[in-house]
Order: C-alpha cells, then structure tokens, then sequence
C-alpha cells in the first residue's frame, strides 16, 4: 500500500464502516482472509508443481569442450 498513510487506511476504514455497518465488517474481514489464504495456498502449489516438473528434466546439451560427433549419411 505505497503511498497511503496511516490516515488513508483509517479513512478507508471509516467508509467501509458507514457503508457495511459494525455487524458486516467483521464477516467480510473473514472472508477476505479466507480468499487471501486460499490464493496463496494456490499460488504455492503452482510454483511447487513447477518445481516438481523441472526437478526430474536432464540436462543433454552436448559440453562446450565436446567435439560434435560427424555426421553420418545414409549410401546413395
């Protein structure tokens, strides 16, 4: 939240306050940790599948120092 002070969070909470009322606010914060919780677990799995998938790959690429093999062609 660059560039809001603790006076912007303050009157953000105010608004929130007069438009939700006391009794709301309680259960939207809820439910937007539970979304927040639920983004993050899903972002984590997607980066520890990712991890998964690379994790077993080989690397075949010939070495720098390697001379290439010559080529073999098929009798004419």
């Amino acid at each position: 939240m660059s560039g809001i002070g603790a006076s912007g969070i303050i009157l953000l909470v105010l608004i929130a306050l007069l438009l939700f009322g006391p009794n709301k606010l309680p259960e939207l914060g809820r439910a937007f940790g539970r979304t927040l919780r639920e983004f993050k677990k899903g972002a984590n799995d997607l980066m520890d599948d990712s991890k998964d998938r690379t994790a077993g790959r080989v690397d075949v690429s010939p070495e720098e120092n390697e001379q290439p093999k010559a080529e073999r062609r098929l009798p004419e």
